[in-house]
C-alpha cells in the first residue's frame, strides 16, 4: 500500500495511474462501439444491419461497460 501511495503522489502530487488509463480506454472503446452500433441500427452502414437484435444488445452492452468504467474511474479519484 505504501508503494502505491508513493506512485500516486509522485510528480508534484499528480500522476496518471494504470487504473485510470484503463478506465479511460474502456470508456473510449465502449463509446466508439456504442456509436457504431447506433449508426448501424439507424443507417445500416458499418455492419450492414445484419440483425437489429444484435445492434440493440450491443448498444446495451456498450452502455453498461461505459457506465461501469465511469463508475470505477470516479472511485479512483
Amino acid at each position: 500500500m505504501e508503494n502505491q501511495e508513493l506512485i500516486r503522489h509522485s510528480h508534484g502530487g499528480w500522476a496518471v495511474t494504470m487504473e485510470k488509463v484503463l478506465c479511460w480506454i474502456a470508456m473510449g472503446v465502449s463509446g466508439l462501439m456504442l456509436i457504431l452500433f447506433l449508426v448501424d441500427l439507424i443507417v445500416g452502414f458499418p455492419f450492414g444491419r445484419t440483425s437489429a437484435a444484435v445492434d440493440v444488445l450491443g448498444v446495451l452492452a456498450c452502455g453498461i461497460v461505459g457506465y461501469l468504467s465511469w463508475d470505477a474511474f470516479r472511485d479512483l479519484k
